[in-house]
């Protein structure tokens, strides 16, 4: 059965016969193997050219802050996982890297698109702000969080986002998506009626885009990043083992309470399964 389209069956990212290997049209090899640094094949590989010294850094910047943020939700589930299975780390890799969800790590690309549409809104001469504040005041109305902005633990800011914002200032990276970021950090204390300073996950997505970084891999960046940091979770895991008291306690942290809505909680008997 043939799903989706059939043609332009081709792929520009690598090849290899008997004798060779070739990535974006370089010999792995003699070309690429302890003459690149990783950062750079990385852009190699999705961009189809290395980056300019600017992107870099900017890029280095953006892995080493979103790597590690301690016992996180995807952290906890990768490291229960190796507890549970100890010979498998894809498996608990896995399972740490589909935890970085909308809510916590993952929402760097939901950020990264928000800010590209209120910059497209702009290109035909509209204000900024006005194009903001109208973003805004819709979110508000629908009663969603506001991409990029605010943060449970960090809420008198985000470090790690005056960093990297800081960062693209000084090097010249600065451009419309950190300019629209920040018109959003501004208005937002009036319109939705509390502070919402700059995240990580939305300073990530402006300092990118701006680097040159296309949306539609935004969300590799923290993915890329956070692997690195599940390696280190897995390895201190295998050496010594928190998982099973995480679950411990949890077990002991969530009570138990019986469904009132349940055939069960009123004196129904479970049905006989048939015996085949």
């Amino acid at each position: 059965m043939r799903i989706g389209k059939q043609d332009q069956a081709i792929t520009s990212i690598a090849t290899s016969d008997d004798k060779s290997i070739t990535v974006r049209g370089h010999d792995l090899c003699s070309e690429l193997i302890g003459k690149i640094e990783f950062v750079d094949y990385f852009w190699l590989l999705v961009i189809g050219k290395t980056p300019t010294n600017e992107q870099r850094m900017m890029t280095n910047a953006c892995l080493v802050a979103i790597a590690e943020h301690g016992l996180v939700p995807s952290v906890q589930a990768a490291r229960m996982t190796l507890a549970a299975g100890p010979d498998s780390w894809q498996g608990a890799i896995s399972a740490g890297l589909l935890g970085m969800g909308t809510v916590v790590a993952g929402s760097s690309e939901i950020a990264g698109r928000f800010v590209v549409d209120i910059v497209k809104k702009c290109a035909d001469g509209r204000d900024i702000e006005e194009v903001c504040r109208e973003s805004l005041e819709r979110i508000k109305a629908e009663r969603q969080k506001v991409p990029g902005l605010g943060h449970p633990q960090h809420s008198a800011g985000d470090p790690r986002a005056d960093v990297l914002l800081k960062l693209a200032d000084t090097h010249g990276i600065s451009g419309e998506h950190i300019q629209v970021l920040r018109m959003l950090a501004k208005l937002a204390p009036d319109i939705i009626n509390r502070p919402l300073p700059i995240n990580v996950s939305g300073a990530i997505p402006a300092v990118m885009l701006d680097a040159g970084w296309p949306v539609d891999a935004m969300k590799g960046i923290p993915l890329l990043a956070r692997a690195a940091g599940l390696v280190a979770h897995l390895f201190e895991e295998s050496q010594r083992s928190i998982g099973f008291i995480m679950s411990h306690q949890a077990d002991q942290a969530i009570a138990y309470e019986e469904s009132e809505t349940s055939e069960f909680a009123h004196g129904h008997q479970q049905p006989k399964g048939r015996t085949l």
